[in-house]
């Protein structure tokens, strides 16, 4: 028999969800703000990091993958990143058609600038947390991406 009504932790996670979507417009807004002096916006930067935080150079669609975003808003994006000379496309030998992104040194200098603009700022926001907290939520967050990244489709058990 399905059930009816959300269990209490159903309800709680749904409660966060909701916190989760509001904090995540957020934090796009204010990056958005905080780096639009740079020529970058929060989409952006977030890609940047993601070249950045790579091992070597990758496709786009692992750049998405990683990012757990569309490949077609991340190449839209790349594509914008490389007009403006923040990035350039590198024959990959793995794969014919799939180019690898790779940081240019604007790109990087870009980078660099967005994360010294970040310090202040993400020291500020997280004065007076306790990092106990902040390890657990991550943990929470962490599992639920995970569980998320592991399954196609919602439950439709309805």
């Amino acid at each position: 028999m399905p059930q009816t009504k959300r269990t209490p932790a159903g309800e709680a996670l749904s409660e966060l969800i909701l916190d989760l979507f509001r904090l995540n417009s957020l934090l796009f807004t204010a990056g958005d703000r905080m780096v639009a002096g740079l020529g970058l916006t929060s989409a952006r930067w977030q890609i940047l990091g993601a070249i950045v935080a790579s091992e070597r150079a990758q496709p786009v669609a692992w750049l998405a993958r990683d990012l757990g975003a569309a490949r077609q808003n991340v190449q839209r994006i790349v594509n914008d990143l490389q007009r403006d000379g923040l990035v350039t496309f590198e024959t990959n030998p793995h794969h014919r058609r799939a180019q690898l992104v790779v940081l240019t040194e604007k790109g990087r200098q870009s980078f660099d600038a967005a994360m010294r603009l970040q310090l202040p700022w993400v020291n500020g926001l997280s004065d007076g947390l306790s990092i106990k907290d902040l390890e657990a939520t991550g943990r929470v967050v962490s599992t639920l991406r995970g569980r998320l990244e592991s399954s196609q489709e919602p439950d439709d058990r309805a």
